[in-house]
């Protein structure tokens, strides 16, 4: 038994007020004491709004997605105990995986998301620029910043780790400090986890706190900029939503509360077809699924009138089969209530359904390794609704555990009044093949649904499911479900952020937003833009390209190679009544003709084109007309790097094509992957004898025995090895190590000082086998020569390396630019 503390103010205190035990919910054990008294919620309040804001704001986008990628690795690592916790909440390991990992998954996919699509900036521009005035002068264009406040974030007790991490991808990502509460019975697997968020200090000071236990006045002292988001009873938010301190300072609030979630038969599912089985089966998981203790849940079951016996006694027969008990036994497919006092409520909403409902399937399931009287148990009950526009109970009540109740209807038009009538539900789904059926009703239940889940035999091998919330879709809906909106991708950040509209010139918003306006002053030097690196690419660098005269030749040619021979391009006789004077250029010819013009053709650090947008045509192109392309670097985007990939970034270049008459006529925005600029030397012979002019034999290492010539001879070495006059044996027998050594070549990663090379002798130098440096100089820029040539003349030839075995020309350029680089500067030949 331990006693949780909570985080506040950067420190872990324990609470001195009321103990609260925290129960085993299989065995009724005691588990933890959470106890929040003494705690001073302004303070902390306010810590998160001097402290978390000012580290977690000045982040960039890009930064903050890294944060919760490294954060997301740290925990999985960790994740053995959190499954151990886990199961004395009554979950299953399949319950455990959507709420450990799936969690986990969540920081994962937000991760992603922000390193392709969000800039290296702390703020973020929305949309796109609008003209305000007639020449331009005048244009005007959203940001959104991080709201200037703290986020209090209140979590139901059915998902503690995913629950917490699903609320914090998006206010981490968005650059808001968070204070986590958890609901109190399953708080302490939340602990474990936030525990090792902090521990892992990759998390900035202030960005999360923690209150572990009852949130006594916390909500008395939030502002203006904060926010709240709430998961749990729709009665509670409404309290918490009315409270003067958020009504009268604006605060942002969003409410997930109750949900009753139905799922409808399509009318052509009959028993024995795919729909069929899969309705009884995805019933079935909903309801014994964290033990019905999910807002996705299913509660209602809409199924045809003349189907409702066929689906009584399907899924009776599947939940018969459904055994329950003890998470730990690999027998269990169902595990306990959260706790007696939850399940103590669920039975009092078991009795109101009672009322007017009859319960046709209450299961009588025997316990695996568990104890009805020791744990918060209880077996699926299914009732029948057989006046589903009189009986309302069904719509109005929600059981929160295994409990549904199926209800009849004739039609297209009933089954969507059904679903409705939940008015405002988290999900609803709609199990058919049929199309014009599924079309027909899910438009006309969309607006009291956050989200709509169609399968059928076609996507039933992929789908995640009816409960399953993913990060980029929204979750969330109206009317009782209390009108919150969580995730849904990159919509999900806004909660978290400010919108401004800025207005200025094109000058004021380029220097604003960091990325270029049209209008705005361009920057022309002698340097072609394509032979910078990605760091060395500047907002507004520009470059003014030649002119070319468009040929008749050139509008006949590019036909017959595009095979595009659309009457405008081709056929004179045509072109009465239509915008063109004579046969036009292509539209795709001119922007091929423009990258004609703008690329620089010798290898530089554009790797490749990544993509093109926003191209639009303004005035046609005739033969005899003369086009001159101004490029100007307009947005520059991080890229995290993936694998074996060279670490680059995207340079978002603005393409104006102008005709003779300066008339624009064409306008594109061109995606360059763009190299980023290597700490490792280039394998450049003038370069290198470069560096080599500082090295002499007086020469001292800033670290290890080498002498300058030893160091020389021992990178000649390599250079033979790569080219096969020196044969070795591969030392890495293990491939997963193989191919993890083969990773860290391509990883902006040095070698290490201390590491030692087994293939030199113990405390000393090997012997030199050159009369002075002056020969091992020689010999080594020779071989550096006799290394380039080979690979021009044998890409394809693979050597033998001590560590990294057989590889290539790539990975052999990779391991000599680091070891080059490692050894110069033990001579302070780089500085």
């Amino acid at each position: 038994m331990m006693k949780l503390k909570n985080y506040i103010n950067g420190q872990w205190i324990e609470g001195s007020g009321n103990e609260i035990p925290l129960y085993n919910a299989v065995n009724g054990e005691l588990v933890a004491i959470s106890d929040t008294g003494g705690i001073n919620f302004e303070q902390a309040l306010d810590y998160g709004r001097t402290v978390g804001y000012k580290n977690l704001s000045s982040m960039t986008f890009y930064d903050r997605g890294e944060m919760l990628k490294k954060v997301a690795l740290y925990l999985l690592e960790r994740k053995k105990k959190y499954y151990d916790l886990s199961y004395k909440t009554g979950a299953t390991h399949a319950d455990s995986w959507v709420d450990i990992e799936g969690g986990f998954g969540t920081f994962f996919t937000y991760s992603g998301l922000a390193k392709r699509m969000l800039p290296n900036t702390p703020f973020w521009v929305d949309g796109d620029t609008q003209k305000l005035s007639a020449n331009g002068t005048f244009i005007g264009t959203h940001i959104l910043t991080p709201s200037e406040g703290v986020s209090v974030q209140i979590n139901a007790y059915n998902f503690p780790v995913w629950g917490m991490l699903e609320k914090l991808s998006t206010s981490l990502l968005a650059g808001v400090p968070s204070i986590v509460k958890p609901a109190t019975p399953g708080s302490y697997l939340t602990n474990a986890v936030f525990h090792d968020m902090i521990e892992s200090g990759i998390l900035p000071e202030g960005a999360i706190q923690l209150v572990c236990g009852e949130p006594g006045n916390i909500l008395d002292y939030v502002q203006d900029g904060d926010s709240v988001l709430f998961t749990g009873s729709a009665s509670t938010g409404k309290k918490l939503k009315s409270l003067p301190s958020v009504s009268n300072n604006a605060v942002r609030f969003n409410m997930e509360a109750d949900s009753l979630n139905c799922s409808i038969l399509g009318l052509d599912a009959k028993p024995g077809t795919p729909e069929f089985d899969l309705f009884i089966k995805e019933v079935r998981t909903e309801m014994t699924t964290k033990a019905g203790q999910k807002c996705t849940a299913i509660r209602r079951i809409i199924v045809p009138e003349d189907l409702v016996a066929d689906v009584q006694h399907a899924l009776s027969k599947a939940l018969d089969q459904t055994k329950i008990g003890n998470p730990l036994s690999r027998e269990t497919r169902m595990g306990s209530i959260v706790g007696k006092k939850e399940m103590a409520v669920l039975q009092d909403k078991i009795e109101l359904l009672k009322v007017e409902t009859e319960l046709i399937y209450d299961g009588k399931q025997e316990l695996v390794n568990a104890d009805y009287e020791k744990g918060a148990f209880m077996t699926p009950k299914v009732f029948y609704n057989d006046k589903p526009f009189e009986k309302n109970s069904s719509h109005e009540v929600e059981a929160f555990g295994p409990v549904s109740t199926i209800m009849p209807y004739k039609d297209a038009e009933e089954a969507a009044a059904l679903a409705k009538r939940g008015k405002g539900s988290l999900v609803g789904s709609i199990i058919s093949c049929d199309e014009k059926f599924v079309a027909e009703t899910s438009w006309k239940m969309a607006s009291s649904h956050g989200r709509i889940f169609v399968l059928n035999r076609d996507n039933a091998k992929e789908s995640t499911g009816h409960g399953s919330p993913l990060p980029t879709l929204m979750h969330g809906g109206p009317g009782r479900a209390g009108g919150g909106e969580e995730m849904g991708g990159l919509n999900g950040l806004h909660f978290f952020l400010q919108k401004t509209a800025i207005q200025g010139s094109p000058d004021i918003l380029t220097a604003i937003t960091k990325i270029y306006q049209q209008g705005a002053t361009q920057h022309f030097s002698d340097k072609h833009p394509f032979r910078k690196y990605f760091e060395e690419v500047e907002i507004g660098d520009s470059l003014e390209t030649a002119g070319r005269t468009v040929t008749e030749a050139d509008i006949v040619n590019f036909s017959n190679v595009s095979w595009d021979h659309f009457y405008a391009h081709t056929d004179v006789t045509s072109l009465n009544g239509t915008i063109f004077d004579k046969t036009v250029a292509h539209g795709y010819f001119i922007l091929s003709a423009a990258a004609g013009l703008f690329v620089s053709g010798k290898k530089g650090p554009v790797i490749a084109n990544y993509g093109l947008e926003n191209a639009s045509f303004f005035k046609p192109v005739y033969a005899g007309d003369t086009i001159t392309v101004y490029l100007t670097a307009k947005e520059k985007i991080n890229k995290g790097v993936k694998g074996r990939n060279i670490p680059s970034g995207v340079v978002k270049w603005l393409v104006e094509v102008v005709n003779q008459r300066d008339e624009i006529v064409c306008v594109a925005t061109i995606l360059t992957l763009v190299a980023k600029k290597s700490q490792f030397l280039d394998l450049n012979l003038k370069n290198i004898q470069k560096h080599l002019n500082g090295l002499t034999v007086n020469s001292l290492p800033k670290w290890g025995i080498m002498t300058p010539q030893n160091m020389l001879e021992h990178l000649e070495d390599f250079l033979k090895m790569s080219v096969g006059e020196e044969r070795i044996e591969c030392r890495t027998k293990d491939e997963e190590q193989l191919e993890k050594l083969r990773d860290w070549l391509y990883k902006e990663k040095a070698i290490t000082r201390d590491l030692k090379f087994e293939g030199l002798p113990e405390n000393e130098n090997a012997s030199l086998r050159y009369k002075n440096l002056e020969e091992a100089k020689e010999k080594f820029i020779e071989s550096l020569k006799k290394y380039l040539i080979y690979y021009r003349e044998n890409p394809l030839a693979e050597h033998t390396h001590p560590l990294f075995c057989n590889i290539g020309k790539e990975m052999w350029e990779l391991f000599h630019r680091k070891h080059f680089t490692h050894h110069f500067e033990q001579f302070g030949l780089t500085d």
